[in-house]
């Protein structure tokens, strides 16, 4: 015989909970596959939606899209996380100070998207969240990366990541030490030279490739994937653009996921049913 608590638990978790948090398990795994893709993770979990309803509220599921990314960003977090600790016991002084720039330039990068995103936040749900918008979006940034590639490819990234190693990771080399002081990679298919380390790009192209950034606001619009193609645009390796792009989500994504919830439970009163934490916790597992 189970104890009373035992007892209390089975029998508070119906059928129809069980099924929403299912729902909650598929979109967690959809976000996750989409988030560092450079298609968007917040488009492909409203087109989902389309097809597969949670039985949550209407304010419940505008917090849950943004939030459930915060398990992304965890991940990421994991991944790097001697690349990006400064404090790290196996990097000297001239490794943690790289490693400061580099935080530098991700706070740096990040300044266009907290400004476009708490003025515009708001207004953008109201009349750009929905499937049409969302399909529209993923049409044209697919064109626009088959055309960026078209003029930007056959770029040699080799060099590019060695570098990003030898920075962040603390290894020593000729080149690192070249690069760092902001020495430029090979050409792009335009003869540009190529920004080949994240420690080495100049404060303009952080804040153009922040810039772009801005445009993962509008609904199926990648933020991995603009920020990608705005770093190609402005003569960065695929390699230094893509890490850059991981770096800029830890601080925009933790910030965007903080607006959220209090708009949702400070401003707009949100409490939550017990399938709705469940969900909530699920999804970002």
């Amino acid at each position: 015989m189970p104890d009373r608590a035992e007892s209390l638990f089975v029998y508070t978790i119906s059928p129809m909970d069980i099924i929403e948090l299912l729902k909650a398990l598929l979109i967690g795994i959809v976000e996750g596959v989409t988030e560092w893709l450079p298609i968007s993770s917040t488009g492909h979990m409203i087109l989902f939606d389309e097809f597969v309803k949670l039985d949550v509220s209407p304010k419940f599921l505008e917090m849950f899209l943004v939030v459930i990314q915060l398990g992304a960003i965890m991940a990421v977090l994991l991944l790097y996380f001697h690349r990006l600790n400064p404090f790290s016991p196996r990097k000297d002084r001239a490794e943690r100070r790289v490693t400061l720039r580099v935080w530098g330039r991700v706070l740096i990068g990040c300044i266009p998207a907290a400004i476009v995103g708490f003025l515009l936040d708001d207004w953008m749900e109201a009349h750009f969240f929905n499937a049409v918008v969302v399909a529209c979006a993923l049409v044209l940034y697919g064109v626009a990366f088959i055309l960026v590639e078209r003029l930007k490819g056959g770029t040699s990234v080799e060099k590019a990541g060695d570098f990003a190693d030898s920075t962040i990771i603390g290894k020593h080399s000729p080149s690192a030490t070249k690069s760092a002081a902001g020495a430029e990679g090979s050409a792009d298919g335009g003869g540009q030279p190529l920004t080949d380390a994240v420690a080495a790009l100049s404060i303009p192209k952080v804040l153009g490739i922040g810039a772009f950034q801005c445009l993962a606001i509008v609904p199926g619009t990648s933020r991995s994937g603009s920020t990608i193609l705005g770093g190609l645009i402005l003569g960065v390796s695929r390699t230094v653009a893509a890490e850059f792009s991981f770096f800029l989500a830890i601080p925009v994504m933790l910030g965007w996921s903080l607006l959220k919830v209090v708009k949702a439970f400070l401003l707009d009163g949100l409490s939550l049913t017990a399938t709705e934490g469940g969900v909530l916790v699920v999804g970002i597992v």
